[in-house]
């Protein structure tokens, strides 16, 4: 299943890499100093940002003055990374077998990398590997549906109408098995990481339109969008229709309002990772 997944993924991404520039950057790039606030990056630091997608952390971390490496699996999405930030160190390579010696960086970053991953825990233990002694790791992670409307909503319309994954389409693991604190933090922990740290962000982001929220993750998402797309017209159609009904209570003045909530969790490489200190923020 693991490869299955993954060369999914890959597929997906080779058509899906400007559509989610377009639409989720603006979403994800408002995570981006709280990622880097806590790998406390700073001038001089070592940075690795892992699935770098298109490069507006990176590029962040850049101006912040640290040594960057952004890397993703996919080509079209370092080609717009490198269209939008020229200059930009970028690497082409799969995050779970990273082209780097042990302890090459001080902060490793992954914005919203869980989801795209067949075998998290193994991701995680190569993140960690690549982290020098007292380094920093962070990542974020999609809240669970019903206080991460973006997504909630189309999960909630899709269970609505009935629809049915097609066999073509690989299930991988569920999205949302880390978007509970305790189940976070026991990755960072089982990953070799000490004081470990999960805390939610919540805020609000406008979109255009129900039309376009509706159009972007079609175009802008690995699974979602392809799921929606392999169902008969007359399933599309009541997808759509709850889907209309469940954005309309965030309908302001024609725009859409969507409640967007997020898991950032971090930790510190450690010897003494058997003593870790987790925190788990609240909910």
């Amino acid at each position: 299943m693991a490869d299955r997944f993954r060369a999914f993924e890959i597929e997906s991404w080779q058509h899906a890499a400007t559509a989610y520039c377009d639409f989720f950057a603006p979403v994800t790039s408002r995570l981006g100093e709280p990622l880097l606030d806590a790998v406390a990056a700073r001038a001089g630091c070592r940075l690795l940002d892992a699935a770098t997608g298109p490069g507006q952390l990176a590029a962040a971390a850049a101006a912040r003055g640290a040594f960057v490496v952004g890397l993703d699996i996919t080509a079209p999405m370092l080609k717009v990374a490198a269209r939008n930030h020229p200059g930009l160190s970028l690497c082409q390579a799969d995050a779970q077998q990273l082209p780097f010696t042990e302890r090459t960086f001080d902060a490793v970053v992954a914005s919203f990398l869980l989801p795209h991953l067949a075998q998290p825990e193994a991701t995680l233990a190569e993140l960690a590997r690549v982290l020098a002694g007292d380094g920093r790791l962070a990542l974020t992670h999609w809240d669970l549906p019903e206080h991460h409307r973006l997504m909630g909503v189309f999960m909630e319309a899709l269970q609505a109408a009935g629809a049915q994954p097609p066999a073509e389409l690989p299930l991988g693991p569920p999205v949302y098995d880390y978007s509970r604190d305790q189940a976070l933090a026991g990755l960072l922990t089982g990953a070799g990481l000490a004081q470990v740290r999960v805390e939610t962000i919540r805020f609000h982001h406008r979109f255009a339109s129900a039309d376009a929220v509706w159009a972007g993750t079609l175009a802008a998402t690995a699974r979602t969008g392809p799921l929606i797309r392999a169902q008969p017209p007359e399933c599309q159609r009541a997808i759509r229709a709850a889907y209309d009904g469940l954005v309309a209570p965030y309908v302001r003045a024609g725009a859409l309002e969507l409640p967007i909530s997020v898991k950032l969790a971090s930790g510190r490489m450690s010897s003494r990772a058997e003593a870790a200190d987790v925190d788990e923020g609240g909910s």
